[in-house]
This record gives C-alpha cells, structure tokens and sequence, in this order.
C-alpha cells in the first residue's frame, strides 16, 4: 500500500503518481486504496462540489456518489499524470446532474458555506472566509476553490470548466481583487 500524507492537497507529480498508483489498486478492487485516496482527495472533491451546488448537503451527496463512482469506474482511468483532474470532473458533472435535476439555482447564504477541513484556525475566520467567498460569482467562487483547494494550474482548471486560459486567468484575479477590497471592507482598522 502507498501511504501519503494529507497535510497539503497539491499537484505535485509525487501526489499525482500516488493518487494514480491508488486509482490502480482501486481498479484491482482494494478498498483500503479508496479509504486512502478518500483521505487525500477529500478536502478538494467536497470543495468543488460545493462551489457548484452552494449546498452543504448537496455537496456531501455528490462526494459520496463521486466515491462510488471512483470505485466503480477506476479502471477507466488513463495514465496522464492528473488524477486529480479525472477525479474533479467525475464531481463536476454529478454536481451539473444534480443541478439540472433540481432544476433550480439556490442562493447561498454564509450559513450555507461551509469550508473543508483545509482552513485552520479559530471559527470567526472561517466565518469571514465563508462571507468573502460569497461575494464572488459562482465562476469566480469555482476557480479560486480549484486554484486554492487543488493547487491546479490555471490551465488546467481552463479544461476543467471548459473556458479559454485567458478567461480564467481574468476571472481568478478579478476574484483576488473582490476578496482583498472586500476584507478592507470588513477590516474596521
């Protein structure tokens, strides 16, 4: 077995190559290698989908699914360095399914958002985390969540949500830009 630590979810070809070497054992039908990658990919998979979904509950029924599908589909995988990517579009066209199926676009409210166990630090920071990331349009909010909780490229996020680099690039720093004027904001210093 591959043993890993999950202190950073990041795209390194290290992380790549284990998270594959995992999806392989997962196609061999190893259940301790779907515990594994669960570990690893958690943060980033229930992140993404709550980017999508904007709810709490919808999002952990999608990375439950996206597990299951994992297993079930694992050996499908093709080698190509970026598993991680494979695995968030498994989450990303459940998460459209289930948006489609719902046929409804909810709001999200700051008690709604809720950020996987990758910040740290007191509760009023995850709070304010919460409120800022409400602020950006949902592109906007994806993109960050991606870029941030994945450590994607750029590029990479481009394929993910079919848009141009160029777009992605403009709607990530525009993001960063809301972010710090709305923490000025926020800031009563």
């Amino acid at each position: 077995m591959v043993m890993t630590s999950s202190a950073h979810t990041n795209s390194s070809p290290r992380r790549a190559s284990v998270e594959e070497a995992l999806l392989f054992q997962i196609a061999s039908g190893s259940k301790e290698a779907l515990a594994q990658l669960y570990a690893e990919t958690k943060s980033a998979v229930y992140g993404f989908a709550l980017s999508i979904l904007k709810n709490s509950h919808d999002a952990e029924d999608i990375m439950q699914e996206a597990y299951i599908r994992i297993y079930a589909n694992a050996h499908t995988y093709k080698t190509q360095g970026k598993p991680l990517a494979w695995i968030l579009t498994i989450v990303r066209n459940l998460a459209l399914m289930k948006l489609r199926e719902q046929k409804r676009v909810t709001t999200l409210s700051p008690e709604d958002w809720e950020i996987p166990d990758v910040t740290y630090g007191p509760d009023d920071n995850k709070l304010l985390v919460s409120a800022l990331l409400n602020r950006l349009t949902d592109q906007e909010r994806q993109i960050v969540v991606l870029h941030s909780l994945t450590a994607l490229k750029h590029r990479e996020i481009a394929a993910l949500l079919d848009l141009p680099l160029p777009t992605v690039l403009s709607k990530y720093h525009r993001a960063l830009e809301k972010l710090k004027k709305s923490m000025k904001e926020e800031d009563p210093r």
